[in-house]
């Protein structure tokens, strides 16, 4: 991971606050079940990456996603959604428009059935790059593609807040949409920590292990979501992404920014189970974050709708953690919980 400036007392100063950008495909025509996003050639691919500025470092697959790991994060390619989740000074958003031209053309796929753009506030907004500096840009940009997008803030805007920008805005309920994706449960649960303990952080630099492998295995990541083909990387002299795939096609992903000036850990996975409680538990073990924001996306027919309920009634987590903040808003498919939490004083 590059780092974006060198600050006063010598360190290099790296972004770890993610952009993530999530976009369900679809097709009008009765040809659907022949689109498959996973056609469009690697190559392809790296060009769009460097639109974005980042490359490929990494990769596994199986037959239902592709998982990559980025000099930036992650990016994950299935039959109808892609997933890039982008860290540093990326430019996400600049690849949409080639993204949709590939997407018809080597997949077959002509509509944009769902979209997701979202990140946590920035800890040096004044680094970003054009149209990332800010949210407002980035809406622009998203409004010019997207005539029925609409833009929300969640939490508090003079402190932690988290950005979204999404589609399909009205609260109505079609679980059974014509298409090749959300006829199917789906559900996304996303953890962004920070103020990080600083013997967990040691674990993710080159001083304290060798390689991913190690990493991995010392912090215990292997044993968040247990049975998950694992794909990791640690960063010279510090820094650490992973994917995860499971058979049945779904995926998790860590992301670690260790420096204890701007440390940073961001946590993902679309596993279907009954409760988020325990997997966040498992999470915040690992990493003790004296703060952190929890998302949950979930439609209908999701075995998690209801974790929201759950959520709503724990005012503290972990008996470690209170609840400052906590918002729900229902959309076309899908129904959002955020909630954010802080560490009780030692």
């Amino acid at each position: 991971m590059a780092s974006d400036e060198t600050m006063s007392d010598g360190v290099q100063f790296f972004e770890g606050v993610e952009k993530l950008l999530e976009i369900w495909f679809t097709t009008s025509d009765c040809n659907g079940k022949a689109s498959d996003l996973r056609k469009i050639p690697r190559s392809k691919l790296e060009s769009l990456l460097k639109i974005v500025r980042c490359e490929i470092i990494s990769f596994v697959k199986n037959e239902q996603i592709d998982a990559y790991v980025l000099s930036e994060s992650s990016m994950f390619v299935s039959k109808s959604r892609f997933i890039l989740k982008t860290c540093g000074t990326t430019t996400p958003l600049l690849c949409l428009q080639p993204l949709l031209l590939l997407a018809e053309q080597y997949a077959g796929f002509t509509e944009v059935e769902d979209l997701f753009y979202s990140r946590k506030s920035y800890k040096r907004p004044d680094l970003q790059v054009s149209p990332h500096q800010h949210f407002d840009q980035e809406v622009a940009l998203l409004d010019s593609l997207f005539p029925d997008g609409v833009a929300y803030c969640l939490g508090a805007v003079n402190r932690d807040c988290w950005y979204l920008y999404t589609l399909n805005p009205l609260p109505q309920r079609h679980p059974q949409i014509p298409g090749l994706s959300t006829t199917d449960a789906d559900q996304t649960l996303e953890i962004l920590m920070t103020d990080l303990d600083p013997d967990v952080m040691a674990i993710f630099t080159k001083v304290e292990c060798l390689n991913g492998t190690e990493a991995t295995k010392k912090a215990g990541i292997d044993k968040i979501i247990p049975n998950m083909t694992i794909d990791d990387f640690l960063f010279e002299p510090c820094g650490y992404s992973m994917n995860g795939v499971s058979k049945n096609g779904y995926y998790m992903t860590i992301h670690i920014t260790p420096e204890p000036d701007f440390s940073y850990v961001s946590f993902e996975t679309n596993v279907p189970v009954s409760s988020y409680k325990e997997i966040i538990g498992r999470v915040l073990d690992t990493f003790l974050p004296g703060k952190f924001t929890v998302t949950v996306f979930n439609n209908q027919l999701s075995p998690t709708k209801d974790t929201s309920k759950e959520l709503l009634c724990l005012n503290q987590f972990g008996n470690r953690w209170d609840r400052r903040d906590i918002q729900q808003i229902s959309f076309k498919n899908y129904d959002l919980m955020y909630a954010f939490y802080t560490k009780f004083p030692s």
